[in-house]
């Protein structure tokens, strides 16, 4: 596996830097087999646990992050499913399933499952942005708003600004007016742009598809300095998701 991921790696990292020209890559190969390595190892460790221990629900959360972290969609799935097989009520809270659904292409699922998760957390507009990206990807725009869930609180930033624009309401360059207008401590203005960066770059490849601006994006969230010391699992999609478009045949870069 490490060695087949080391060959995408520079294929990736490669292509990037030839069509890319000036702009750095947004990940280097080193930093990119670090991940590998880890999370192989992860991966690993919690199944022998699993091994010793067939209904350790930490094991197999473990390794269901492991997988996806790895691209291993179908791993992760079956992992966060049993999961749910040996604790059911861990189901309505279980977005990171959505999640993998999403990648698997099983859009009526991932739907559901972000609906769900909506009766454990009326607030969390990120969760309504994966039900959107569902629905469009699976009914198309007009079905994902009308579709979008409805919140009365409020979120932490950027949410409302970006859910304002998978409503149509304002254009994606008005959500970065609104962020620096806002005055952040310039720490937490990094953590915002991530967020910022992540769903503008989404936002703009379901609509216009995989250019070159909405790389940019996707770029600018996989190395934002907030996401790769926090590795946190929105920035390990957000590196997957890079990755996915940079590779597509359909991407507007490379033709």
């Amino acid at each position: 596996m490490i060695f087949r991921s080391l060959v995408l790696i520079i294929f990736y990292f490669s292509i990037g830097v030839f069509f890319f020209a000036s702009e750095a890559s947004p990940l280097s190969v080193e930093e990119l087999l670090l991940i590998e390595t880890k999370y192989t190892k992860l991966a690993q460790e919690s199944g022998f646990e699993i091994v010793r221990n067939p209904a350790s629900i930490s094991a197999y959360s473990n390794r269901g992050d492991a997988r996806l972290f790895l691209g291993d969609f179908v791993g992760a799935k079956n992992d966060y499913e049993k999961m749910i097989e040996l604790k059911p009520e861990l189901e309505i809270s279980h977005w990171r399933l959505g999640i993998a659904y999403f990648y698997l292409s099983e859009f009526g699922k991932a739907a559901r499952q972000f609906e769900i998760y909506h009766q454990f957390d009326d607030v969390d507009r990120e969760n309504g942005i994966w039900r959107f990206m569902s629905q469009f990807q699976e009914s198309g725009l007009d079905k994902a708003r009308e579709g979008l869930l409805t919140y009365n609180r409020d979120d932490r930033p950027p949410y409302p600004w970006l859910y304002e624009m998978f409503k149509g309401r304002i254009k994606p360059d008005e959500v970065f007016k609104k962020i620096k207008a806002a005055g952040f401590p310039s720490a937490y203005e990094i953590r915002v742009l991530f967020h910022a960066n992540l769903y503008v770059g989404i936002f703009l490849e379901l609509t216009q598809g995989p250019t070159q601006e909405t790389l940019r994006y996707l770029a600018a969230a996989t190395s934002n300095s907030y996401g790769r010391s926090s590795r946190t699992f929105m920035w390990q999609v957000a590196r997957l998701h890079y990755f996915r478009v940079f590779s597509s045949p359909t991407n507007h870069v490379i033709k």
